[in-house]
């Protein structure tokens, strides 16, 4: 099986693109429509306004157990897209401790396109490109296995969000 470094997943929403991106910009939102179920709460509250922008959110999976990461804003163009570089902050597994500060160059984002005044056809991007092949080998697992379905469920769940307002 060959090895993949990216993971996306499309839907179209009855819904302007500034709606999406607010949405999508709101870190304090963004457990509202997670779907992998591993965010806990936002620890720093506001919104993202450009690139540089830190975001540190509370989050749990069975790995890392009860962790933070600090979500480094790397790509800001409003309406169109939006990503960010997750760096592991704090975790109650002693055996990753090590891997605190790292910035593993993973990126996680949402690319928009308006398709009218009132539809956006929205693309949500896991991409480890810029990681190193070691770490790359590693999320083979979880791009083919957890991260399509829970790409998916956060689409259905923006576009439930943003149509009820």
């Amino acid at each position: 099986m060959s090895r993949t470094n990216h993971v996306t997943a499309s839907r179209r929403v009855e819904a302007s693109a500034a709606a999406v991106f607010a949405l999508l910009s709101d870190p304090g939102r963004h457990s509202d429509f997670d779907g992998s179920g591993m965010l806990v709460e936002l620890v720093t509250p506001g919104v993202l306004t450009n690139v540089g922008n830190v975001f540190t959110m509370r989050m749990h999976n069975d790995f890392l157990g009860n962790y933070a990461i600090d979500n480094h804003v790397v790509e800001f163009d409003p309406e169109r897209r939006i990503a960010w570089e997750p760096v592991l902050s704090a975790t109650s597994r002693e055996e990753a401790q090590p891997n605190i500060g790292h910035n593993l160059h993973h990126r996680w984002g949402y690319q928009l396109e308006a398709v009218g005044p009132a539809a956006t056809f929205i693309t949500e991007f896991f991409d480890c490109s810029r990681s190193s092949d070691d770490w790359q080998e590693d999320l083979q697992e979880d791009m083919r296995g957890w991260m399509p379905a829970a790409m998916t469920t956060s689409l259905e769940k923006i576009e439930d969000l943003v149509r009820s307002g």
